[in-house]
C-alpha cells in the first residue's frame, strides 16, 4: 500500500451519516454504490478464502483517486474502521484495500473470521481531497477536518460532530486531541484542512433504496 491507513474510531450513527451528506448532491449513483459495497465484501471474503480479485476499476469515474474510510459493523457494533485520508489510489482500489485493512489490521479488534464475514454490514465514506480552510469557515455536518502540526495529524469525519452534538470550536479542539496536540493548537499555527464525505452503506438508507 502506498501509505499506512489511518484509523478512525468514532462510528457514525444513521442519523449522523445522513446529515453529513444531506447538503451535497450525490456523486455516486446507486449502481456505483452497490458495486463498491459488493467489492468491499468480496475483498474481505477473498482474503479469508485465499483467492485473488481484480482491483482494476471498471469505469473512469471509479478510477479517480479518492480518500476512503471503510467501517465494518457486526450486530450493530463497530467491528473495524480504517481509511486513507489522501487520494493515493483509485476509489475502487481504495475501497478494496481499506475494507481488507478494517477486517484484519485494525488493532483495536481481532481479525474478522470466516464465520463473521457473511454477517458484516459495511459503510463507506468517500472523501473529497482535503483543502486548506479558515477555522471560521468550517461547517459542522458538512466538513471533515484534518489538522496537522509538528509532524502529528488528526482526522475526524463530517458525521462525528453531528453525532456528538459538537459546535465548531469543540470539533476543532477534538480533532487536535485526535492528533495528540493541545486542544488550542488550531489557534496556534496548526494547519487546518477540510473535506467533505459521501457516506453510504448497509447501515444507511441510501444503500437500500
Amino acid at each position: 500500500m502506498p501509505m499506512s491507513p489511518l484509523q478512525h474510531n468514532s462510528p457514525p450513527a444513521l442519523a449522523a451519516s445522513e446529515a453529513a451528506t444531506s447538503e451535497a448532491a450525490q456523486e455516486f449513483s446507486q449502481e456505483e454504490r452497490f458495486l463498491l459495497l459488493r467489492l468491499a465484501h468480496d475483498s474481505i471474503s477473498s482474503a479469508l478464502q485465499h483467492r485473488e480479485i481484480s482491483l482494476d476499476a471498471p469505469t473512469a469515474h471509479l478510477a479517480e483517486p479518492r480518500g476512503v474510510f471503510t467501517s465494518l459493523y457486526l450486530r450493530e457494533q463497530l467491528r473495524g474502521c480504517v481509511g486513507y485520508v489522501l487520494p493515493t489510489s483509485s476509489v475502487f482500489r481504495a475501497v478494496a484495500e481499506t475494507a481488507r485493512a478494517a477486517a484484519f489490521s485494525d488493532n483495536r479488534f481481532p481479525p474478522v473470521t470466516i464465520e463473521e464475514s457473511p454477517h458484516l454490514q459495511i459503510e463507506l465514506s468517500i472523501l473529497s481531497p482535503p483543502q486548506p480552510l479558515p477555522a471560521e469557515a468550517i461547517e459542522v455536518g458538512r466538513h471533515g477536518l484534518l489538522i496537522t502540526w509538528h509532524g502529528r495529524r488528526g482526522l475526524l469525519l463530517p458525521q462525528v460532530p453531528v453525532e456528538r452534538g459538537w459546535d465548531r470550536t469543540t470539533f476543532l479542539e477534538q480533532t487536535c486531541r485526535k492528533a495528540g496536540l493541545p486542544p488550542d493548537a488550531w489557534k496556534q499555527g496548526a494547519r487546518i484542512e477540510a473535506f467533505t464525505a459521501e457516506v453510504f452503506g448497509e447501515k444507511t438508507a441510501g444503500a437500500r433504496d
